[in-house]
């Protein structure tokens, strides 16, 4: 983002502007946030049970500037939502959006000091969301209504998850009549071109779909046409970039709901291997949004305390920017990490494989990695990113890793260096046969042609068998005492691990410091697959 200071932008809407409600007739305001279509909406049935309802979306200067951890593809992605939900509402209601710009809590204290109740759609979030919505609720009497399926409110959530996931996928969608409630607008001079101006948003990326419901439900439709060869094509980065779904950036700003998503795939697809891997992907999907609900803490700090601070003391800034930039000395690690930051993209195998490689072979902070693909990634969702950072690294503390080798990957996923290529044009003339390893291209090779290692691409910036190694001792040392961790009561809800609380405690008595330990190592390939790519 490209403005370091607050714009020359007013809150608006001013308390002046807000129109009172007539006596006698209830009035509320929907406050939108990333839940941003006006069908299966919690909230927005909710609100239309009044005799007037306002949908609202506030541009909160939090999330904009140097700032936010958002990119400006990802900003763009958000405004062209906002103009199809405005659309949305014109169509089916006859008035649009309002858009405010200011606190949040400001601007809708003042329509609650207007008359108005406000309703918004309860939604896991980080600790600034987390403060957020404590005020909303307590200054402005926000009412968060619950419909996304997860629990909340109770002290073992993990009990029964699975079938009560099951049964909100399959339930009615939450619906509202148009015709039964006048819908209201507030004229406040925002534009979605006020907010690229005022904070210079400027999307670069390429190949950046366009947002919003409509391109959404296009994108469902052609996916479904496909499904057959969905399992052929989501773990190479050549096939999975129209092969996959495409629909993990409209899941994130919430232009379709995982429960209309889930029931089109089932009406409208055979029963084949791709409708059940997809379908497995969106109950991954709310699983790790579950995660999220549980302990808002996933974002910042370790799951399991034994491991947090692990990578720290080993901080290298220039292997971190190594990785940034794509100049590893990996090409499958530096062709993903460029598509990263060109496209704001990257299929799962290839997100989990340069977490592994940044992690376990760099051995380098989690948390600074875990924001850069928070930053870059159009389609980031906290409760996905950082839950499956965290899983991925280890520091849930299982007695897995999920560790990928970024040779064996290019072999498998890019034989043929198409991907490579397009993305390290250094590499372009290397022959098929070295571009796993060009640091072991003889001599003769690389001057024919043209490629010289060391000079044009760079050499390693680890030796990979040593790095394993090196970390494999560092973490076999701590490895029981994090088993026992998680075996605590506090740490297995913060886990939030699939079977509960149960599994962490037969994780402890397995694992722990009274077992003997197990160093067996595991590749999970539901690593960043939460997102039904």
């Amino acid at each position: 983002m490209a403005s370091p200071t607050p714009p020359a932008l007013p809150e608006q809407p001013q308390p002046a502007a807000i129109p009172t409600p007539p006596d006698g007739e209830s009035s509320t305001v929907v406050w939108h946030r990333d839940h941003l279509r006006v069908a299966d909406h919690p909230a927005v049935a909710a609100a239309a049970d009044a005799d007037h309802m306002l949908p609202i979306f506030v541009f909160d200067p939090s999330f904009y500037g140097t700032d936010g951890l958002a990119c400006d593809a990802r900003i763009g992605f958000l405004h062209d939502c906002l103009s199809d939900l405005d659309e949305q509402y014109r169509a089916v209601a006859g008035a649009g959006l309002t858009l405010a710009h200011g606190d949040p809590i400001e601007v809708l204290g003042w329509f609650r000091d207007a008359g108005w109740d406000v309703v918004a759609a309860d939604a896991p979030t980080g600790r600034y969301g987390v403060e957020r919505d404590r005020r909303a609720r307590s200054e402005c009497g926000v009412s968060f209504v619950d419909g996304d399926g997860l629990v909340r409110g109770v002290d073992r959530p993990r009990d029964g998850w699975q079938e009560h996931i099951e049964a909100w996928l399959t339930a009615d969608h939450d619906t509202w009549d148009p015709e039964a409630v006048s819908v209201r607008e507030v004229e406040t001079g925002i534009t979605i071109e006020d907010i690229d101006a005022a904070y210079g948003v400027d999307p670069t990326k390429s190949k950046v779909p366009t947002g919003g419901t409509t391109a959404a439900r296009r994108h469902l439709a052609e996916f479904v046409d496909r499904i057959r060869a969905y399992p052929e094509n989501i773990s190479s980065p050549v096939d999975a970039r129209d092969g996959t779904s495409g629909l993990s950036p409209y899941l994130k700003f919430g232009c379709l709901s995982v429960r209309q998503v889930y029931q089109h795939v089932v009406a409208n697809t055979p029963e084949c291997r791709g409708t059940k891997m997809f379908v497995s992907r969106l109950f991954w999907n709310k699983h790790y949004e579950q995660k999220l609900q549980d302990w808002p803490g996933w974002l910042d700090t370790a799951v399991n305390p034994v491991l947090e601070g692990f990578n720290a003391d080993r901080r290298d800034p220039d292997l971190i920017a190594a990785w940034k930039a794509g100049e590893t000395g990996y090409p499958m690690v530096d062709a993903s990490m460029r598509c990263l930051a060109g496209t704001g993209w990257l299929n799962f195998r290839m997100r989990a494989l340069c977490v592994s490689f940044y992690y376990h072979l760099l051995q380098q902070p989690w948390k600074e990695g875990a924001d850069w693909y928070h930053h870059h990634l159009v389609d980031s969702v906290a409760s996905i990113n950082y839950t499956q950072w965290q899983s991925q690294c280890g520091l849930v503390g299982r007695p897995t890793l999920r560790r990928y080798n970024p040779r064996k990957q290019v072999r498998d996923q890019d034989p043929h260096g198409e991907f490579i290529r397009e993305w390290v044009p250094e590499l372009e003339a290397l022959p098929d046969d070295h571009l796993d390893r060009p640091e072991h291209t003889p001599v003769h090779v690389q001057s024919e042609c043209g490629v010289r290692i060391g000079e044009t691409y760079p050499r390693p910036v680890v030796d990979y068998d040593a790095a394993r190694k090196e970390f494999d001792e560092r973490l076999a040392a701590v490895r029981a005492d994090a088993a026992d961790a998680l075996g605590r009561p506090e740490i297995a809800g913060r886990a939030s691990l699939s079977g509960g609380r149960d599994a962490a405690a037969a994780i402890a008595r397995k694992h722990g410091s009274d077992s003997g330990g197990d160093t067996a190592e595991q590749s999970r390939l539901d690593a960043f697959g939460g997102g039904a790519e």
